[in-house]
């Protein structure tokens, strides 16, 4: 069975509640998970952060979702997304130094769904992933920068009834970039009904 390890990082403003699984077998990267938004009772408990993490850990990916700050047991109040953005660099870098330790650097996949999905998209601009990894995005919302140039590869799953994050603004973000746009028919911003779908994208982008 993955091994669950939970501890706290040292964040920008306080502790930072955070849980990494490690895979049964030698690990191919990290994953870091952004949870949606702190204000609607976004935590990293959130069944989309969960499909995200086991597809995750089914890849032997060394796995870590966090609670933002003000969230859990998390210290700290929300941010409107630019203290988000140091907490997920914060909890990288720590990831890193106790999971990390070969010769090489393991790659990184950030990935994030809604709130969570608009703040990796601008840490993406500092850490350059292996892969980004975006579902139901608020890029429109946070303002989120283009990520072209970011990332190797870049997934982005979007419902086509969302009413939160607007298929559309996906859209609008999307095509200045050339990046496409996974649409799953019939899915809201919760993925209702749809959950295996996207666990099958998730995993297929992930292998």
């Amino acid at each position: 069975m993955p091994n669950e390890q939970k501890f706290s990082v040292n964040g920008p403003v306080g502790r930072l509640e955070t849980v990494v699984t490690l895979p049964d077998d030698s690990p191919r990267g990290i994953a870091v998970i952004a949870h949606p938004h702190p204000l609607y009772k976004g935590s990293m408990d959130n069944k989309i952060v969960y499909i995200l993490a086991r597809a995750f850990v089914e890849q032997r990916y060394i796995t870590t979702k966090f609670n933002f700050r003000g969230v859990g047991e998390s210290e700290g109040s929300y941010a409107k997304g630019k203290g988000e953005i140091e907490d997920v660099l914060a909890v990288t870098q720590s990831v890193r130094e106790r999971y990390d330790t070969g010769t090489e650097p393991l790659p990184l996949i950030l990935a994030g769904f809604s709130f969570g999905g608009g703040v990796q998209a601008h840490v993406a601009q500092q850490l350059h992933p292996h892969k980004l990894i975006l579902v139901a995005p608020a890029v429109e919302r946070l303002q989120a920068p283009p990520v072209i140039n970011c990332a190797e590869n870049i997934v982005i799953i979007q419902g086509d009834q969302d009413t939160v994050v607007p298929l559309q603004s996906i859209l609008n973000w999307a095509t200045p970039q050339t990046l496409p746009v996974t649409v799953i028919p019939g899915a809201e911003h919760f993925f209702h009904g749809k959950l295996n779908t996207l666990r099958n994208i998730i995993l297929q982008n992930c292998a």
